[in-house]
């Protein structure tokens, strides 16, 4: 039998706990993974921590291995790397990445694991599930060559959008953010970057991803006439005000959501899942991306750590667990 695990569970909103858990050997088809690194979504997971998930999305905000239920006490998160200690010959000793909750060993289906690329460090890795949601939403925004993008909110999957939308030839990409430090992230990733006030309208692409209200009001000023813009912030229970009494309708405006849950239309009949994630972690190679970690913390002080990133923490991009 394997040994006893350790989990992060969110007891109730706004305060979380480490927990052990019995642990057991793998079956068939089954590894049991050692965890490095997790990360924290300091969108979606914030939300969670805080008891902010609508009652309406209990079911469909189900993260793939929690357990527990919303409000709490549930155990979440999807962003762990780590070793296959047990398993099939050909993955022992692999590193992988699994949209599993923050647990120090876990055993889970072999199908479930993603084996990392060649020349992608597990402690980057932990931004897997972030670059997946910033190539979807390229994917619903389907830009074209020569387009002037702005992207509003410059958090790691803003960052991660801008970064990929910046390398396709001709496009003009400026990131928008309320914090003047991220012009130096900008620059490092090859981008424009204003403060709102700033920032040039006529956008031919807008994509928001602050997770702020008043964001959004900026994604659809900065916007040109039939121009679309895309909203990849969830905001829970907020509600959201916007002036479409304004130039929406005069600009013949288009309005789209776009979430990571499913691959994106125009690429669903030929992309499932475990492909756009092999693609996510291919693209993480970059050692630019490396920047987009700013924060550090062993695993044991993971409960404290969450508590600190719901007050606020604005200079912390991705937050990264490290395990014993």
């Amino acid at each position: 039998m394997s040994a006893e695990s350790r989990a992060c569970w969110i007891e109730a909103p706004g305060r979380a706990s480490i927990r052990v858990e019995p642990g057991r050997a793998p079956g068939a088809g089954e590894v049991l993974v050692r965890a490095l690194h997790s990360g924290i979504s300091r969108g979606t997971e914030l939300l969670v921590f805080r008891g902010e998930v609508p009652a309406s999305e209990f079911h469909r905000m189900r993260a793939p291995f929690q357990e527990g239920a919303f409000p709490a006490p549930v155990k979440y998160g999807y962003q762990s790397v780590g070793i296959v200690e047990q398993g099939p010959d050909a993955m022992r000793g692999r590193a992988v990445f699994c949209l599993h909750p923050h647990q120090t060993r876990y055993v889970v289906p072999a199908e479930a694991v993603h084996p990392l690329p060649e020349g992608l460090p597990p402690a980057r890795a932990v931004l897997a599930a972030n670059m997946e949601t910033a190539v979807n939403a390229l994917w619903d925004a389907a830009p074209r060559v020569g387009d002037r993008i702005a992207v509003v909110g410059g958090g790691v999957v803003g960052l991660l959008v801008a970064w990929l939308a910046g390398r396709l030839p001709g496009c003009e990409v400026e990131l928008v953010d309320v914090q003047a430090s991220r012009r130096a992230v900008a620059d490092r990733l090859g981008v424009a970057f204003a403060k709102p006030q700033d920032a040039r309208p006529g956008a031919d692409l807008v994509l928001h991803a602050s997770g702020q209200p008043q964001g959004l009001v900026t994604a659809l000023r900065l916007a040109a006439f039939e121009a679309t813009v895309v909203d990849l912030s969830w905001y829970g229970q907020r509600e959201v005000p916007l002036p479409l009494g304004e130039a929406f309708h005069s600009q013949r405006l288009v309005l789209k959501s776009s979430q990571v849950g499913q691959v994106a239309a125009a690429q669903r009949g030929r992309w499932s899942h475990q492909r756009r994630l092999a693609l996510a972690l291919s693209l993480l190679r970059d050692p630019v991306l490396d920047l987009l970690v700013t924060d550090s913390a062993p695993f044991d002080r993971l409960p404290e750590v969450l508590a600190h990133l719901a007050a606020g923490a604005p200079d912390t991009l991705c937050q990264r667990i490290d395990y014993p």
